[in-house]
Protein backbone atom coordinates (compact mmCIF):
# COMPACT_ATOMS: atom_id res chain seq x y z
CA UNK A 1 0.00 0.00 0.00
CA UNK A 2 1.45 3.37 -0.99
CA UNK A 3 0.97 6.69 0.77
CA UNK A 4 -1.93 7.80 -1.41
CA UNK A 5 -3.79 4.53 -0.93
CA UNK A 6 -3.11 4.57 2.83
CA UNK A 7 -4.68 7.98 3.33
CA UNK A 8 -7.48 7.24 0.87
CA UNK A 9 -8.51 4.32 3.06
CA UNK A 10 -8.40 6.48 6.19
CA UNK A 11 -10.49 9.16 4.52
CA UNK A 12 -13.02 6.60 3.27
CA UNK A 13 -13.40 5.18 6.77
CA UNK A 14 -13.82 8.63 8.27
CA UNK A 15 -10.66 8.26 10.32
CA UNK A 16 -8.89 11.39 9.14
CA UNK A 17 -9.97 14.71 10.56
CA UNK A 18 -10.33 17.18 7.74
CA UNK A 19 -9.03 20.61 8.62
CA UNK A 20 -11.76 22.78 10.10
CA UNK A 21 -14.41 20.05 9.95
CA UNK A 22 -14.27 19.02 13.62
CA UNK A 23 -14.19 21.12 16.76
CA UNK A 24 -13.68 19.44 20.12
CA UNK A 25 -15.57 21.41 22.74
CA UNK A 26 -14.44 19.30 25.69
CA UNK A 27 -12.01 20.86 28.12
CA UNK A 28 -9.99 20.05 31.22
CA UNK A 29 -12.83 18.99 33.52
CA UNK A 30 -12.12 15.54 35.02
CA UNK A 31 -13.09 12.60 32.83
CA UNK A 32 -15.98 10.56 34.24
CA UNK A 33 -17.04 8.60 31.17
CA UNK A 34 -16.64 5.01 30.04
CA UNK A 35 -13.51 3.25 31.29
CA UNK A 36 -12.96 0.23 29.08
CA UNK A 37 -10.38 -1.18 26.69
CA UNK A 38 -10.48 1.70 24.15
CA UNK A 39 -9.87 4.37 26.79
CA UNK A 40 -7.31 2.36 28.74
CA UNK A 41 -5.35 1.39 25.63
CA UNK A 42 -5.47 5.03 24.47
CA UNK A 43 -3.87 6.17 27.73
CA UNK A 44 -1.20 3.45 27.57
CA UNK A 45 -0.33 4.08 23.91
CA UNK A 46 0.02 7.82 24.36
CA UNK A 47 2.10 7.64 27.54
CA UNK A 48 4.12 4.55 26.63
CA UNK A 49 4.88 2.27 23.71
CA UNK A 50 1.98 0.08 22.74
CA UNK A 51 -0.70 -1.33 25.03
CA UNK A 52 0.03 -4.77 26.46
CA UNK A 53 -3.06 -6.80 27.27
CA UNK A 54 -1.79 -7.50 30.79
CA UNK A 55 -1.34 -3.76 31.38
CA UNK A 56 -4.83 -3.02 30.08
CA UNK A 57 -6.28 -5.58 32.48
CA UNK A 58 -4.30 -4.13 35.38
CA UNK A 59 -5.64 -0.62 34.73
CA UNK A 60 -9.17 -1.91 34.24
CA UNK A 61 -9.47 -2.43 37.98
CA UNK A 62 -8.55 1.22 38.66
CA UNK A 63 -10.42 4.45 38.13
CA UNK A 64 -9.19 6.74 35.34
CA UNK A 65 -7.61 9.04 37.93
CA UNK A 66 -5.88 6.14 39.69
CA UNK A 67 -4.56 4.86 36.36
CA UNK A 68 -3.06 8.25 35.55
CA UNK A 69 -1.53 8.44 39.03
CA UNK A 70 0.16 5.09 38.43
CA UNK A 71 1.48 6.13 35.00
CA UNK A 72 2.84 9.40 36.38
CA UNK A 73 4.66 7.59 39.20
CA UNK A 74 8.06 7.02 37.64
CA UNK A 75 10.84 4.88 39.18
CA UNK A 76 12.78 6.72 41.83
CA UNK A 77 16.14 5.34 40.79
CA UNK A 78 17.74 5.81 37.40
CA UNK A 79 18.39 2.76 35.19
CA UNK A 80 21.80 1.14 35.06
CA UNK A 81 23.86 2.73 32.29
CA UNK A 82 24.77 1.11 28.95
CA UNK A 83 27.77 -1.20 28.92
CA UNK A 84 30.49 -2.50 26.63
CA UNK A 85 28.60 -4.97 24.45
CA UNK A 86 30.94 -4.52 21.51
CA UNK A 87 34.22 -6.20 22.46
CA UNK A 88 33.68 -8.97 19.94
CA UNK A 89 33.71 -6.27 17.24
CA UNK A 90 36.57 -4.18 18.57
CA UNK A 91 38.53 -4.62 21.79
CA UNK A 92 38.15 -1.73 24.21
CA UNK A 93 41.42 -1.40 26.15
CA UNK A 94 39.87 0.87 28.81
CA UNK A 95 36.49 -0.73 29.53
CA UNK A 96 36.11 -4.52 29.95
CA UNK A 97 33.18 -6.29 28.32
CA UNK A 98 30.04 -5.97 30.42
CA UNK A 99 31.26 -2.83 32.22
CA UNK A 100 29.87 0.62 31.61
CA UNK A 101 31.78 2.99 29.36
CA UNK A 102 29.95 6.16 30.40
CA UNK A 103 32.63 7.19 32.91
CA UNK A 104 35.63 6.54 30.69
CA UNK A 105 37.76 9.64 30.17
CA UNK A 106 37.34 11.30 26.80
CA UNK A 107 41.12 11.65 26.71
CA UNK A 108 41.00 7.98 25.69
CA UNK A 109 38.95 8.93 22.64
CA UNK A 110 39.00 6.40 19.82
CA UNK A 111 36.59 7.22 16.95
CA UNK A 112 35.80 3.59 16.17
CA UNK A 113 35.13 2.70 19.80
CA UNK A 114 33.17 5.93 20.24
CA UNK A 115 30.85 4.96 17.37
CA UNK A 116 30.28 1.54 18.94
CA UNK A 117 29.44 3.25 22.23
CA UNK A 118 26.90 5.51 20.53
CA UNK A 119 25.29 2.38 19.06
CA UNK A 120 25.41 0.84 22.52
CA UNK A 121 23.55 3.87 23.90
CA UNK A 122 20.84 3.71 21.23
CA UNK A 123 20.30 -0.03 21.72
CA UNK A 124 20.23 0.37 25.50
CA UNK A 125 17.57 3.09 25.27
CA UNK A 126 15.40 0.86 23.07
CA UNK A 127 15.72 -1.77 25.80
CA UNK A 128 14.44 0.74 28.36
CA UNK A 129 11.47 1.57 26.11
CA UNK A 130 10.71 -2.10 25.56
CA UNK A 131 10.75 -2.82 29.30
CA UNK A 132 9.35 0.48 30.49
CA UNK A 133 6.41 -0.92 32.47
CA UNK A 134 3.32 1.14 33.25
CA UNK A 135 4.89 4.56 33.62
CA UNK A 136 5.58 7.55 31.40
CA UNK A 137 9.31 7.97 32.03
CA UNK A 138 10.72 6.75 28.72
CA UNK A 139 7.99 8.34 26.60
CA UNK A 140 8.50 11.61 28.43
CA UNK A 141 12.27 11.34 28.00
CA UNK A 142 11.61 10.95 24.27
CA UNK A 143 9.44 14.08 24.38
CA UNK A 144 12.27 16.08 25.98
CA UNK A 145 14.74 14.62 23.47
CA UNK A 146 12.51 15.99 20.71
CA UNK A 147 12.03 19.32 22.50
CA UNK A 148 15.66 19.94 23.48
CA UNK A 149 16.93 18.20 20.37
CA UNK A 150 20.59 17.33 19.98
CA UNK A 151 22.21 15.17 17.32
CA UNK A 152 24.63 12.45 18.37
CA UNK A 153 26.53 12.81 15.11
CA UNK A 154 27.22 16.47 15.95
CA UNK A 155 27.86 16.08 19.68
CA UNK A 156 30.31 13.33 18.85
CA UNK A 157 31.23 12.12 22.34
CA UNK A 158 29.31 9.03 23.46
CA UNK A 159 29.82 9.88 27.15
CA UNK A 160 28.36 13.35 26.59
CA UNK A 161 25.41 11.92 24.68
CA UNK A 162 24.63 9.51 27.51
CA UNK A 163 25.04 12.21 30.15
CA UNK A 164 22.71 14.58 28.28
CA UNK A 165 19.94 12.01 28.03
CA UNK A 166 20.44 10.86 31.61
CA UNK A 167 19.90 14.48 32.65
CA UNK A 168 16.68 14.64 30.59
CA UNK A 169 15.43 11.39 32.13
CA UNK A 170 16.30 12.35 35.71
CA UNK A 171 14.47 15.67 35.37
CA UNK A 172 11.68 14.57 33.05
CA UNK A 173 9.00 14.94 35.74
CA UNK A 174 10.59 17.93 37.44
CA UNK A 175 10.67 21.66 36.92
CA UNK A 176 10.81 22.97 33.35
CA UNK A 177 12.68 26.14 34.27
CA UNK A 178 15.32 24.17 36.13
CA UNK A 179 15.59 21.69 33.25
CA UNK A 180 16.07 24.57 30.80
CA UNK A 181 18.99 25.85 32.87
CA UNK A 182 20.54 22.38 33.05
CA UNK A 183 20.22 21.98 29.28
CA UNK A 184 21.73 25.43 28.68
CA UNK A 185 25.01 24.50 30.39
CA UNK A 186 24.98 20.83 29.41
CA UNK A 187 28.10 19.70 27.55
CA UNK A 188 26.17 18.07 24.70
CA UNK A 189 24.10 21.21 24.11
CA UNK A 190 27.13 23.49 24.43
CA UNK A 191 28.76 21.46 21.66
CA UNK A 192 25.65 21.08 19.52
CA UNK A 193 24.65 24.77 19.34
CA UNK A 194 28.11 26.33 19.61
CA UNK A 195 27.73 27.51 23.19
CA UNK A 196 31.30 26.48 23.92
CA UNK A 197 32.46 28.97 21.24
CA UNK A 198 30.36 31.88 22.51
CA UNK A 199 32.71 34.64 23.65
CA UNK A 200 32.71 38.32 24.56
CA UNK A 201 34.48 39.37 21.37
CA UNK A 202 32.31 37.19 19.11
CA UNK A 203 28.92 36.43 20.68
CA UNK A 204 27.38 33.39 19.00
CA UNK A 205 23.60 33.68 18.59
CA UNK A 206 22.87 30.04 17.83
CA UNK A 207 21.74 28.83 21.25
CA UNK A 208 20.25 32.19 22.19
CA UNK A 209 17.92 31.99 19.19
CA UNK A 210 16.84 28.40 19.80
CA UNK A 211 16.41 29.07 23.53
CA UNK A 212 13.71 31.57 22.69
CA UNK A 213 12.32 30.32 19.39
CA UNK A 214 12.14 26.58 20.16
CA UNK A 215 12.78 25.84 23.82
CA UNK A 216 10.84 28.47 25.80
CA UNK A 217 8.86 31.31 24.21
CA UNK A 218 8.17 29.75 20.83
CA UNK A 219 6.88 31.33 17.64
CA UNK A 220 3.21 31.80 18.54
CA UNK A 221 1.28 34.91 17.51
CA UNK A 222 2.04 36.61 20.82
CA UNK A 223 5.73 35.62 20.96
CA UNK A 224 7.05 39.06 20.02
CA UNK A 225 10.69 38.74 20.96
CA UNK A 226 13.06 40.54 18.62
CA UNK A 227 16.35 40.01 16.83
CA UNK A 228 17.96 42.35 19.30
CA UNK A 229 16.72 40.09 22.12
CA UNK A 230 18.61 37.25 20.46
CA UNK A 231 21.78 39.34 20.33
CA UNK A 232 21.49 40.49 23.93
CA UNK A 233 20.76 37.01 25.25
CA UNK A 234 23.79 35.70 23.34
CA UNK A 235 25.95 38.13 25.31
CA UNK A 236 24.51 36.83 28.58
CA UNK A 237 25.46 33.30 27.55
CA UNK A 238 29.12 34.01 26.79
CA UNK A 239 31.88 32.26 28.70
CA UNK A 240 30.48 28.75 29.22
CA UNK A 241 33.00 26.06 28.39
CA UNK A 242 33.35 22.27 28.64
CA UNK A 243 35.73 20.46 30.97
CA UNK A 244 36.72 17.51 28.79
CA UNK A 245 37.92 15.53 31.79
CA UNK A 246 34.54 15.56 33.50
CA UNK A 247 32.18 16.63 30.67
CA UNK A 248 30.81 19.26 33.04
CA UNK A 249 30.69 22.93 32.17
CA UNK A 250 32.86 25.59 33.69
CA UNK A 251 32.63 29.37 33.44
CA UNK A 252 35.49 31.29 31.87
CA UNK A 253 35.00 34.84 33.16
CA UNK A 254 37.60 36.17 30.71
CA UNK A 255 35.31 35.13 27.82
CA UNK A 256 32.17 36.68 29.30
CA UNK A 257 30.61 39.88 27.96
CA UNK A 258 30.45 42.18 30.98
CA UNK A 259 28.41 44.97 29.42
CA UNK A 260 24.77 45.79 30.16
CA UNK A 261 22.14 43.79 28.23
CA UNK A 262 18.91 45.59 27.33
CA UNK A 263 15.83 43.74 26.08
CA UNK A 264 12.68 44.72 24.17
CA UNK A 265 9.21 45.68 25.32
CA UNK A 266 8.16 42.05 24.97
CA UNK A 267 10.40 41.41 27.98
CA UNK A 268 9.22 44.60 29.70
CA UNK A 269 12.40 46.44 28.65
CA UNK A 270 14.36 44.37 31.14
CA UNK A 271 17.95 45.40 31.75
CA UNK A 272 20.45 42.78 32.93
CA UNK A 273 23.49 44.53 34.39
CA UNK A 274 26.84 43.14 33.36
CA UNK A 275 28.69 41.07 35.97
CA UNK A 276 32.39 40.40 36.29
CA UNK A 277 34.34 37.39 37.46
CA UNK A 278 32.41 34.27 38.41
CA UNK A 279 29.38 36.48 39.14
CA UNK A 280 28.90 36.54 35.38
CA UNK A 281 27.03 33.24 35.81
CA UNK A 282 24.30 35.09 37.71
CA UNK A 283 23.25 36.65 34.42
CA UNK A 284 21.93 33.29 33.24
CA UNK A 285 19.49 33.17 36.15
CA UNK A 286 18.42 36.73 35.38
CA UNK A 287 17.89 35.80 31.72
CA UNK A 288 15.76 32.77 32.57
CA UNK A 289 13.76 34.75 35.14
CA UNK A 290 13.03 37.33 32.45
CA UNK A 291 12.02 34.72 29.87
CA UNK A 292 9.87 32.69 32.26
CA UNK A 293 8.04 35.81 33.42
CA UNK A 294 6.28 35.90 30.04
CA UNK A 295 2.96 34.10 29.58
CA UNK A 296 4.15 32.63 26.30
CA UNK A 297 6.57 30.13 27.87
CA UNK A 298 3.76 28.19 29.56
CA UNK A 299 1.60 28.31 26.45
CA UNK A 300 4.41 27.18 24.18
CA UNK A 301 5.36 24.19 26.28
CA UNK A 302 1.69 23.20 26.69
CA UNK A 303 1.27 23.31 22.92
CA UNK A 304 4.34 21.11 22.53
CA UNK A 305 2.98 18.61 25.05
CA UNK A 306 -0.39 18.64 23.31
CA UNK A 307 1.07 17.94 19.88
CA UNK A 308 3.21 15.10 21.23
CA UNK A 309 0.70 13.39 23.51
CA UNK A 310 -2.73 14.32 22.12
CA UNK A 311 -3.11 15.72 18.59
CA UNK A 312 -1.19 17.90 16.17
CA UNK A 313 -3.88 20.46 15.34
CA UNK A 314 -4.53 23.28 17.82
CA UNK A 315 -7.45 25.39 16.65
CA UNK A 316 -8.98 28.39 18.41
CA UNK A 317 -11.31 26.15 20.44
CA UNK A 318 -8.51 23.93 21.71
CA UNK A 319 -6.39 26.99 22.44
CA UNK A 320 -9.19 28.47 24.57
CA UNK A 321 -10.47 25.29 26.24
CA UNK A 322 -7.22 23.41 26.78
CA UNK A 323 -3.98 25.29 26.12
CA UNK A 324 -4.78 28.53 27.95
CA UNK A 325 -6.15 26.91 31.16
CA UNK A 326 -3.38 24.30 31.07
CA UNK A 327 -0.82 27.09 30.83
CA UNK A 328 -2.44 28.69 33.88
CA UNK A 329 -1.93 25.43 35.78
CA UNK A 330 1.69 25.39 34.62
CA UNK A 331 2.42 28.91 35.85
CA UNK A 332 0.61 28.35 39.15
CA UNK A 333 2.82 25.29 39.68
CA UNK A 334 5.94 27.43 39.11
CA UNK A 335 6.65 25.39 35.96
CA UNK A 336 6.58 21.95 37.56
CA UNK A 337 5.61 19.52 34.80
CA UNK A 338 3.70 16.96 36.90
CA UNK A 339 0.55 19.06 37.54
CA UNK A 340 0.27 19.79 33.82
CA UNK A 341 0.45 16.14 32.79
CA UNK A 342 -1.92 15.18 35.61
CA UNK A 343 -4.50 17.72 34.48
CA UNK A 344 -4.21 16.79 30.81
CA UNK A 345 -4.36 13.00 31.15
CA UNK A 346 -7.31 13.13 33.56
CA UNK A 347 -9.33 15.50 31.39
CA UNK A 348 -12.48 14.99 29.34
CA UNK A 349 -10.61 16.36 26.37
CA UNK A 350 -7.94 13.65 26.44
CA UNK A 351 -10.58 10.90 26.29
CA UNK A 352 -12.85 12.60 23.77
CA UNK A 353 -13.93 9.96 21.24
CA UNK A 354 -12.24 11.89 18.45
CA UNK A 355 -8.89 11.70 20.25
CA UNK A 356 -8.80 7.91 20.07
CA UNK A 357 -6.85 6.59 17.12
CA UNK A 358 -6.47 10.06 15.59
CA UNK A 359 -2.70 10.16 14.96
CA UNK A 360 -0.31 7.95 13.05
CA UNK A 361 2.06 6.01 15.28
CA UNK A 362 5.60 7.24 15.19
CA UNK A 363 8.11 4.50 14.23
CA UNK A 364 9.08 3.75 17.82
CA UNK A 365 5.43 3.36 18.78
CA UNK A 366 4.99 1.00 15.84
CA UNK A 367 8.14 -1.09 16.29
CA UNK A 368 8.33 -1.30 20.08
CA UNK A 369 4.55 -1.29 20.47
CA UNK A 370 4.22 -4.38 18.28
CA UNK A 371 6.80 -6.25 20.35
CA UNK A 372 5.13 -5.25 23.59
CA UNK A 373 1.64 -6.17 22.37
CA UNK A 374 2.82 -9.66 21.41
CA UNK A 375 5.02 -9.82 24.54
CA UNK A 376 8.00 -10.73 22.38
CA UNK A 377 10.79 -12.39 24.34
CA UNK A 378 14.25 -10.80 24.14
CA UNK A 379 17.15 -12.86 25.54
CA UNK A 380 18.80 -11.36 28.60
CA UNK A 381 21.99 -13.32 28.02
CA UNK A 382 24.51 -13.37 26.60
CA UNK A 383 24.86 -9.61 26.83
CA UNK A 384 25.95 -9.14 23.22
CA UNK A 385 22.82 -10.99 22.03
CA UNK A 386 20.54 -8.84 24.18
CA UNK A 387 22.02 -5.65 22.76
CA UNK A 388 21.86 -7.09 19.22
CA UNK A 389 18.13 -7.62 19.60
CA UNK A 390 17.63 -4.11 20.93
CA UNK A 391 19.78 -2.75 18.10
CA UNK A 392 17.64 -4.60 15.55
CA UNK A 393 14.57 -2.77 16.83
CA UNK A 394 16.42 0.55 16.86
CA UNK A 395 17.43 -0.07 13.24
CA UNK A 396 13.84 -0.75 12.22
CA UNK A 397 12.65 2.56 13.70
CA UNK A 398 15.59 4.32 12.07
CA UNK A 399 14.69 2.83 8.67
CA UNK A 400 11.22 4.32 9.21
CA UNK A 401 12.78 7.79 9.77
CA UNK A 402 12.98 7.94 13.56
CA UNK A 403 16.63 7.66 14.53
CA UNK A 404 16.79 8.11 18.30
CA UNK A 405 19.75 10.21 19.35
CA UNK A 406 19.69 11.97 16.00
CA UNK A 407 16.58 14.06 15.30
CA UNK A 408 17.13 15.53 11.83
CA UNK A 409 17.28 19.17 13.00
CA UNK A 410 17.31 21.25 16.17
CA UNK A 411 13.51 21.55 15.86
CA UNK A 412 13.21 17.80 16.38
CA UNK A 413 11.24 15.45 14.14
CA UNK A 414 9.12 17.27 11.51
CA UNK A 415 6.03 15.21 12.41
CA UNK A 416 5.64 17.36 15.54
CA UNK A 417 5.95 20.79 13.93
CA UNK A 418 5.82 20.68 10.12
CA UNK A 419 2.57 22.18 8.86
CA UNK A 420 0.26 21.07 7.38
CA UNK A 421 1.35 17.42 7.26
CA UNK A 422 2.52 16.82 10.81
CA UNK A 423 2.08 13.09 11.62
CA UNK A 424 1.38 12.17 8.01
CA UNK A 425 5.11 12.63 7.42
CA UNK A 426 5.65 9.23 9.04
CA UNK A 427 4.01 7.50 6.07
CA UNK A 428 5.37 7.39 2.54
CA UNK A 429 5.79 4.64 -0.04
CA UNK A 430 9.10 3.62 1.51
CA UNK A 431 8.20 3.67 5.21
CA UNK A 432 4.83 1.96 4.76
CA UNK A 433 6.55 -0.91 2.96
CA UNK A 434 9.06 -1.18 5.81
CA UNK A 435 6.25 -1.29 8.38
CA UNK A 436 4.43 -3.99 6.45
CA UNK A 437 7.69 -5.85 5.95
CA UNK A 438 8.44 -5.84 9.65
CA UNK A 439 4.95 -7.12 10.51
CA UNK A 440 5.34 -9.90 7.96
CA UNK A 441 8.79 -10.83 9.25
CA UNK A 442 8.07 -11.03 12.99
CA UNK A 443 5.01 -13.20 12.30
CA UNK A 444 6.78 -15.45 9.77
CA UNK A 445 10.30 -16.75 10.26
CA UNK A 446 11.39 -13.80 12.37
CA UNK A 447 12.91 -10.36 11.89
CA UNK A 448 16.64 -10.92 11.57
CA UNK A 449 19.80 -8.83 11.57
CA UNK A 450 23.15 -8.62 13.34
CA UNK A 451 22.83 -12.16 14.61
CA UNK A 452 19.46 -11.44 16.27
CA UNK A 453 16.03 -12.86 15.48
CA UNK A 454 12.79 -11.36 16.77
CA UNK A 455 9.75 -13.58 16.44
CA UNK A 456 6.21 -12.85 17.61
CA UNK A 457 3.91 -15.66 18.73
CA UNK A 458 0.21 -14.65 18.76
CA UNK A 459 -0.84 -17.89 20.46
CA UNK A 460 -0.45 -16.73 24.12
CA UNK A 461 -2.44 -13.57 23.33
CA UNK A 462 -5.25 -15.58 21.72
CA UNK A 463 -5.22 -18.24 24.45
CA UNK A 464 -6.05 -15.59 27.05
CA UNK A 465 -9.60 -15.34 25.65
CA UNK A 466 -12.10 -17.92 26.86
CA UNK A 467 -14.11 -17.68 23.64
CA UNK A 468 -11.15 -18.02 21.28
CA UNK A 469 -12.93 -20.88 19.50
CA UNK A 470 -15.43 -18.38 18.08
CA UNK A 471 -13.74 -16.65 15.10
CA UNK A 472 -16.08 -13.65 15.34
CA UNK A 473 -15.26 -13.12 19.01
CA UNK A 474 -11.56 -13.63 18.36
CA UNK A 475 -11.49 -11.02 15.59
CA UNK A 476 -13.39 -8.62 17.85
CA UNK A 477 -10.87 -9.13 20.66
CA UNK A 478 -7.92 -8.60 18.32
CA UNK A 479 -9.43 -5.36 17.02
CA UNK A 480 -10.36 -4.17 20.51
CA UNK A 481 -6.87 -4.64 21.92
CA UNK A 482 -4.68 -3.86 18.91
CA UNK A 483 -6.50 -1.08 17.04
CA UNK A 484 -6.89 2.47 18.29
CA UNK A 485 -10.35 2.61 16.71
CA UNK A 486 -13.08 0.16 15.75
CA UNK A 487 -13.08 -1.56 12.37
CA UNK A 488 -16.00 -1.95 9.99
CA UNK A 489 -17.73 -5.18 8.91
CA UNK A 490 -15.62 -5.53 5.77
CA UNK A 491 -12.38 -5.46 7.75
CA UNK A 492 -13.80 -7.92 10.28
CA UNK A 493 -14.87 -10.32 7.53
CA UNK A 494 -11.49 -9.94 5.84
CA UNK A 495 -9.60 -10.84 9.02
CA UNK A 496 -11.91 -13.72 9.84
CA UNK A 497 -11.32 -15.23 6.40
CA UNK A 498 -7.74 -16.01 7.45
CA UNK A 499 -8.95 -17.94 10.49
CA UNK A 500 -11.27 -19.94 8.27
CA UNK A 501 -8.48 -20.62 5.77
CA UNK A 502 -10.64 -19.48 2.89
CA UNK A 503 -13.76 -21.39 3.98
CA UNK A 504 -17.09 -19.73 4.81
CA UNK A 505 -18.29 -21.72 7.80
CA UNK A 506 -17.11 -20.65 11.28
CA UNK A 507 -16.69 -24.29 12.21
CA UNK A 508 -13.47 -24.47 10.22
CA UNK A 509 -11.76 -22.34 12.87
CA UNK A 510 -13.75 -23.65 15.83
CA UNK A 511 -12.82 -27.25 15.10
CA UNK A 512 -9.17 -26.38 14.54
CA UNK A 513 -8.97 -24.52 17.84
CA UNK A 514 -10.77 -27.18 19.85
CA UNK A 515 -8.56 -29.88 18.33
CA UNK A 516 -5.50 -27.95 19.42
CA UNK A 517 -6.78 -27.30 22.95
CA UNK A 518 -7.81 -30.93 23.48
CA UNK A 519 -4.86 -32.50 21.72
CA UNK A 520 -1.93 -30.04 21.61
CA UNK A 521 0.55 -31.74 19.30
CA UNK A 522 2.73 -30.40 16.53
CA UNK A 523 0.09 -31.01 13.86
CA UNK A 524 -2.75 -29.19 15.64
CA UNK A 525 -0.36 -26.44 16.72
CA UNK A 526 0.82 -25.86 13.16
CA UNK A 527 -2.75 -25.52 11.91
CA UNK A 528 -3.78 -22.83 14.41
CA UNK A 529 -0.40 -21.07 14.27
CA UNK A 530 -0.55 -20.81 10.49
CA UNK A 531 -4.02 -19.30 10.55
CA UNK A 532 -3.33 -16.99 13.47
CA UNK A 533 -0.12 -15.63 11.98
CA UNK A 534 -1.86 -15.00 8.66
CA UNK A 535 -4.70 -13.18 10.43
CA UNK A 536 -2.43 -11.00 12.56
CA UNK A 537 -0.25 -10.15 9.56
CA UNK A 538 -3.34 -8.93 7.78
CA UNK A 539 -4.45 -7.05 10.89
CA UNK A 540 -1.12 -5.21 11.15
CA UNK A 541 -1.21 -4.26 7.49
CA UNK A 542 -4.51 -2.41 7.78
CA UNK A 543 -4.46 1.40 8.19
CA UNK A 544 -6.17 1.12 11.58
CA UNK A 545 -3.14 -0.58 13.10
CA UNK A 546 -0.94 2.38 12.24
CA UNK A 547 -3.09 4.70 14.35
CA UNK A 548 -2.65 5.55 17.99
Amino acid sequence: MNRKDFFAVLAHKGIRREEGSVKLLSGLDPYTGTWDTPQIAHLLRRTGFGAKKADIEQLRSLTPAQAVNLILTVPGSQPSPPVNNYNATLNDPNVPAGQTWVNDSVTNFNPLINNLRVDSFRSWWVGLMLNSGINIREKLTLFWHNHFATEANVVGLAQGIYKHHAMLRANSMGNFKNLTKLVTVDAAMLRYLNGELNSALAPDENYSRELQELFTVGKGPDALWTENDVKEAAKVLTGYRINLLTLNYYFDAAQHHTGTKTFSAFYNNTVIPGQTGQNGQLELDALLNMIFDTDEVAKHLCRQLYRFFVYYKIDATVEANVITPLADVFRQANYDILPVLDKLFKSQHFYDTLQLGCVIKNPLDYVIGACREFDVSIPSAPLASQYSHWNLLYSQASFMNMNIGDPPVVSGWPAYYQQPMYHEIWIDSDTISKRVGMADAILSNGLTGGGATILADPLPFVSSFQDAADPNALVSHAIEYMYGIDAGPNTRAFLKSYLLSGQTDDIYWTDAWIDYVQNPNQTTLNIVQTRLKAMFKALMQQPEYHLS
